[in-house]
């Protein structure tokens, strides 16, 4: 295991604000857009339903708390797979790293391209999805082949029109006016609602709109400054985030009745129509697509730099450890582009969500876990950033992820089964690549035996 990147070469420093962007960017794409409608057929109560949403953001938080001090301790790009090999060894780590490489970051841009796709038909009615799925993919993978001074004025600037897209529609909102369907006070809200079922089923789909929370992680070694930069960007990303999602789902509520949009998926679509009127589907679906790009954009960053770690570790995956001479991990890049396009072309991804959702999430409770750990066994580690609320705050997110993967079990069976082989293929694969490599050392030292003779 050797962590280094090429000698020859040099990485530009990324700075706090992009980093900050990309977290925004990761965290907002549709699910803070769709997922009120399912929870609304349970919840009926406006400050439950938004209670919801800041309970989901409080536990968002205490993942960046935690992942703060894990990545200023072991600053190298790639996230949990430098963090399990770093608590777990090797093999653990490449699970991880297997899981982000393959499909972990490829299906989220492969469901965000068709995303793209199908809110800008209410702009561009007479084009497929399809291509133009195909079209934003292939356009964010063009511009960060170009550099990451390229990459950062993009992910910057999408994700500022993004926000501020966003604030104009809350706005303008509140400003219309609202539906007296529901009220936000707290009279008759009982505190064992929380425990419930319905808000723990809830909450389930409200942590999936939040994740991303951890996304800078994974570009910690190309920070200027990890110790100070990397815990303003999971931070100030993840509270902003925060606060807009809590505002959002206030704005959907506040002007729609609740009638309208129980069980329904486009929420933001019924909402903006309210709001703006007919036309409102356009800016909503613009609003949406514009949105989307620096989300693809912050995977396309992220996902490549797990594959580069994996290839200066592992000899048999080394191709996908080079880099241009701007600095862009071009193979890997280009791989995981390969991979999001075959899994849209196919219409697979949502399957291949299904299933790897189960072990995404496995691998955050593992990494927590090992912050636990870490601070017991290894107490003499330096730590440029401690985990603020320890040990309340890795608990609080233990337990809700502990929930989510019983959950999952419990509703999805097979897909979560399906995660575990998944997994369990990865550590089949590191154990057969690091025997090759030795079966390859050996050969090498035979033969430099025989020539020395």
């Amino acid at each position: 295991m050797t962590g280094n990147s090429d000698p020859g070469r040099t990485t530009p420093a990324v700075s706090t604000l992009t980093a900050t962007s990309i977290v925004v960017a990761d965290m907002i794409g549709v699910g803070v857009f769709t997922s009120l409608g399912f929870q609304v057929t349970d919840i009926q109560s406006g400050f439950s339903l938004l209670l919801l949403w800041f309970v989901g953001g409080i536990v968002a938080l205490c993942g960046a708390f935690c992942y703060a001090e894990l990545a200023t301790m072991f600053p190298r790009s790639s996230g949990e797979y430098n963090f399990l090999t770093r608590m777990y060894g090797p093999a653990v780590g490449f699970m991880a790293g297997w899981l982000s490489a393959t499909v972990g970051f490829s299906a989220p841009v492969a469901l965000a391209g068709m995303a793209f796709g199908q809110y800008a038909k209410t702009i561009l009615p007479a084009v497929p999805p399809l291509p133009l799925g195909l079209a934003v993919i292939w356009g964010v993978t063009y511009v960060h082949l170009r550099g990451t001074r390229q990459s950062s004025v993009l992910q910057v600037s999408a994700t500022l029109l993004k926000l501020g897209l966003i604030v104009t529609f809350i706005g303008w909102g509140f400003a219309k006016g609202g539906s007296e369907s529901i009220s936000f006070s707290p009279d008759g809200f009982v505190p064992t609602q929380i425990v419930s079922a319905n808000f723990a089923v809830s909450l389930v789909f409200v942590m999936y709109a939040y994740s991303g929370w951890n996304a800078a992680t994974y570009i910690v070694g190309e920070l200027a400054d990890p110790p100070r930069s990397l815990p303003r960007a999971l931070f100030v990303g993840t509270g902003l985030v925060v606060v807009l999602y809590v505002a959002l789902n206030a704005v959907f509520l506040y002007t729609t009745p609740l009638s309208e949009l129980a069980g329904q998926v486009d929420v933001a679509l019924i909402a903006g129509r309210h709001i703006f009127g007919e036309q409102g589907g356009r800016f909503v679906g613009g609003l949406i697509c514009a949105g989307l790009i620096p989300t693809i954009s912050a995977m396309m960053w992220i996902g490549p730099r797990v594959t580069v770690a994996m290839g200066e570790d592992v000899p048999m995956l080394g191709l996908f450890a080079r880099h241009s001479r701007r600095g862009v991990p071009r193979t890997a890049l280009l791989l995981q582009c390969a991979i999001a396009s075959l899994l849209l072309l196919t219409q697979s991804f949502e399957a291949v969500l299904d299933f790897v959702q189960f072990s995404l999430i496995f691998c955050s409770f593992l990494t927590v876990l090992g912050l636990i750990k870490l601070r017991i066994w290894d107490s003499d580690l330096p730590r440029p950033c401690r985990t603020w609320g320890y040990p309340i705050t890795p608990v609080i997110f233990l337990s809700v992820t502990l929930l989510m993967m019983i959950h999952l079990i419990a509703v999805r069976p097979a897909q979560s089964l399906a995660g575990v082989i998944l997994m369990a293929a990865g550590v089949v694969l590191y154990r057969f690549a690091m025997a090759q490599t030795r079966r390859k050392g050996r050969s090498a030292a035979k033969a430099e035996d025989r020539s020395s003779d």
